[in-house]
């Protein structure tokens, strides 16, 4: 079968003879039946600007000596690559919550909303739906499981910020695996109303984990909910310099590798979420260790899919983003390689470095505290004007609850890197998608004669994509 059958190659003569929107041509048949897909492993890298991927490869091929996953899958040609258009239904930069509605409900929008319309429509999750079709379902991340990403494939909600009561709809919803961070929308502590919502799930009867011990201890059988930190987990690289959180917290290759395990007997098959949540909230920050070293936690993850995927010969696999996120980038000059070379052996985030910062901080103790955590060196008038931020922490931002001057200290960083920032916030960029396993033609030579996806695809034709892959229909 010729590639480009994996979308109707009737569609550009429709175009030329129908003022329609082209778009929705594909939304009837997205695949030719190549084999069905019983599994589906969807991987989201959240706020991944293809700078960040490209990065992440190169520190990985220049530290380790090896291709990330990601990208040696386009090395290889074993997968069926695109760009995909992000936008809401509400703007051209899409946020998180319609972002994964879009996979999820298959549906446009608006920014904020999960799954509901601008006149308060609602469209049916893709995990509700494959559930119903007796698959199992679940979804794993580095945010809080009840975050945007998550939430966008399993519930319907005006707002992507209720998430004490997104907690509560999971139980209601029998989801098999859920883990991440956001223990306080489960903990009576946590919670505004005082409901002990892990004590729900465990009378329901999960297993529930709140560190990384508990979640090895898993057992097929029973649906599965891990909780292991408040907010988002520590960032990959932070927790890689701590024993006691390498004992609490578990990395996100082994959250997927437990989903994986604990959903694949199931008869009907499975489909599994992962999100790498924290690469958008390092970029939002501009803390470049954090989002590179994040960005390799996602990769071992997807190793882990591809692993999987390899053995079990049923399992669709699609790995992606929501959106870009600041766009940074590796910027031409003679230190360059160098100044980038020196990632390989930073210890430390730049939230690590600034919530070790106070008023009282000398510029003699910043200085030493940077170049412990990366090898930079700052001057002292640098150093000072880093530390007159303290004085009136006002800095705005997503996930910046402390309003620590992180755009600050990026902008020093840029000449001991080599890597810039264009922003902090979303992006309108188209971003890379992949695909590889059942349900597609096999791959072949990118050609324009062979392709059998377009070049560009729109970010609802991935629910359609899926719904196709495993043969599963809405309102059964």
């Amino acid at each position: 079968m010729k590639r480009r059958d994996f979308f109707r190659s009737s569609t550009l003569a429709t175009i030329s003879t129908a003022l329609v929107d082209p778009w929705q041509l594909r939304t009837e048949s997205l695949l030719q039946k190549t084999g069905r897909a019983k599994n589906i492993i969807f991987l989201v890298s959240d706020g991944m600007s293809t700078g960040t991927l490209n990065m992440a490869d190169l520190l990985r091929q220049r530290k380790e000596g090896r291709s990330s996953h990601w990208l040696g899958l386009y090395r290889d040609n074993r997968v069926h690559r695109a760009l995909m258009d992000t936008a809401s239904a509400s703007s051209l930069v899409t946020d998180s919550a319609a972002a994964s509605s879009a996979w999820g409900g298959g549906v446009r929008v608006p920014n904020g909303s999960l799954n509901v319309g601008a006149n308060g429509e609602t469209y049916e999750p893709i995990l509700q739906t494959f559930k119903k079709a007796g698959k199992a379902v679940g979804c794993v991340t580095t945010v809080p499981i009840t975050h945007a990403t998550p939430a966008g494939f399993c519930v319907a909600s005006k707002s992507r910020g209720s998430m004490a009561a997104i907690a509560e709809q999971y139980l209601e919803l029998r989801f098999d695996v859920m883990m991440g961070g956001g223990s306080e929308q489960f903990s009576a502590e946590g919670r505004a109303d005082k409901k002990d919502v892990f004590a729900q799930f465990d009378t329901q009867g999960y297993q529930v984990a709140r560190n990384r011990d508990a979640m090895l201890q898993f057992r097929a059988g029973k649906p599965a909910l891990g909780v292991f930190h408040s907010d988002g987990l520590p960032y990959a690289l932070d927790r890689a310099q701590s024993p006691d959180l390498q004992k609490t917290i578990p990395t996100l290759a082994e959250m997927t590798r437990t989903a994986i395990e604990l959903m694949r007997g199931n008869p009907k098959g499975f489909v599994l979420q992962v999100e790498g949540g924290k690469v958008d909230w390092a970029a939002h920050a501009n803390d470049l260790a954090a989002l590179l070293y994040d960005q390799l936690a996602f990769d071992d993850a997807v190793g882990e899919a591809i692993q999987f995927a390899e053995q079990d010969q049923e399992t669709l696999i699609v790995v992606t983003t929501d959106h870009g996120n600041a766009n940074p980038g590796l910027l031409s000059g003679s230190a360059a390689s160098r100044q980038f070379d020196s990632l390989h052996t930073v210890k430390h985030t730049n939230e690590w470095v600034l919530k070790g910062i106070s008023k009282e901080t000398t510029a003699g103790q910043l200085i030493e505290r940077l170049e412990a955590a990366q090898g930079i060196v700052l001057k002292a008038d640098e150093a000072n004007r880093l530390l007159a931020q303290f004085t009136s922490l006002d800095e705005t931002g997503i996930y910046n609850p402390n309003k620590l001057p992180y755009r600050q200290l990026a902008g020093l960083q840029t000449a001991h890197t080599s890597v810039g920032w264009a922003g902090m916030d979303h992006t309108a960029d188209f971003v890379e998608l992949a695909i590889l396993g059942p349900g597609v033609s096999t791959p072949g030579n990118f050609t324009r004669d062979s392709m059998s996806m377009p070049a560009l695809v729109k970010n609802t034709d991935l629910h359609t994509l899926m719904l196709q892959a495993t043969g599963v229909n809405k309102g059964r």
